[in-house]
């Protein structure tokens, strides 16, 4: 049995932890928030992010770092962009204090704003030092609702260190989600941050009543352009972006109505404002915070990303959809097939 730790008990971080439980490992889930630990430990629910939906009764959660990390062979992260770094910080406090160097591993999709450091880059430099070895990025078609109904899934593991990501895979699979290596950590990270930006305007789209012809397009030229960031600003893997962290990954939170991004994406679409958006959401939009890292990383390495920065304008200089709409279909004609 596997003691695994949990940092993040949302919707994804309470299936991600049961799904665990359920393969036989010791969980315990840290989050922050005393009423939802209580609710967890004693109903084994979780009903402000899971409606309808029970635990394995053997996860436990507390809102004690230590109690969370003690004897932990792997760290789970499954928090907000936003938190990764100070929990971060925090954790290596505690492991230090404790003596232990589990394996860490990401299910958060982001790229941090300002530092434009992917997820485990941030957890490198605050845990371990020079020893990218020691994470491991899960990412793919994968919603929290569907896993939770056991239905079937797949899902990337990525590691600079195979035999790291071949434990992982070891460890997290089971008969309803299989997981599949990958060497490429970077290629994995940045499919699973920017495709919810993708997905945004996959739902202005839906918002604006388009039809078939222009989703398909959108998801099409939107892989592109996350391959193009990939490619040239992290030196990834350009066929890591047609696996299940780049195509299938984009698809699926492009299309899906569980997809937080393209809820909010196909509310801008109807009009509503963005602030309000978010403050009834009741979870975090991570394409809304990821946007801004995307356009920095544009204008710092001139790289053609149209989608990303018509968001980045509609949602931070109060571009007006139908204008950017417009723009994007009277750009100058390009070849299909570039970098």
């Amino acid at each position: 049995m596997t003691k695994i730790s949990v940092l993040g008990n949302g919707s994804w971080g309470s299936v991600l932890g049961s799904m665990l439980a359920d393969n036989g490992n010791d969980v315990i889930l840290f989050g922050n928030i005393a009423a939802v630990n209580q609710e967890i430990n004693e109903k084994h629910t979780n009903e402000h992010y899971m409606k309808n939906w029970s635990l394995n009764d053997s996860v436990k959660a507390t809102d004690d770092l230590e109690l969370a990390l003690k004897d932990a062979e792997i760290v789970l992260f499954v928090l907000p962009t936003k938190a990764v770094r100070i929990v971060a910080k925090n954790v290596r406090k505690v492991l230090d204090k404790l003596g232990t160097k589990p394996l860490l591993v990401t299910a958060t999709k982001g790229i941090e704003p300002g530092s434009k450091k992917l997820i485990s880059e941030i957890l490198t430099e605050e845990i371990y030092p020079n020893d990218l070895d020691k994470i491991v990025a899960i990412s793919g078609p994968s919603h929290a609702e569907n896993v939770a109904q056991k239905d079937l899934t797949a899902i990337a593991c990525a590691s600079t260190d195979i035999k790291n990501a071949e434990l992982v895979q070891k460890l997290f699979s089971n008969n309803y989600v299989r997981f599949y290596t990958n060497p490429d950590l970077i290629g994995v990270e940045v499919a699973g941050a920017v495709k919810n930006v993708i997905a945004i305007a996959a739902g202005i789209l839906v918002g604006k009543k388009f039809g078939d012809d222009a989703k398909a397009a959108l998801m099409t030229r939107g892989l592109a352009e996350i391959t193009r960031l990939g490619v040239k600003c992290f030196g990834a893997d350009r066929l890591t972006f047609s696996g299940l962290a780049g195509i299938g990954d984009l698809i699926v939170t492009c299309t899906s109505s569980n997809s937080r991004n393209w809820r909010c994406g196909k509310q801008l679409g109807e009009g509503k404002p963005l602030q309000e958006i978010l403050d009834n959401m009741g979870q975090v939009v991570e394409g809304a915070t990821t946007v801004k890292a995307v356009h920095e990383l544009c204008e710092a390495n001139d790289v053609d990303m149209p989608i990303s920065e018509a968001i980045y304008r509609v949602l931070y200089e109060n571009s007006d959809v139908d204008l950017e709409i417009k723009k994007m279909m009277g750009r100058s004609p390009k070849p299909e097939i570039r970098l």
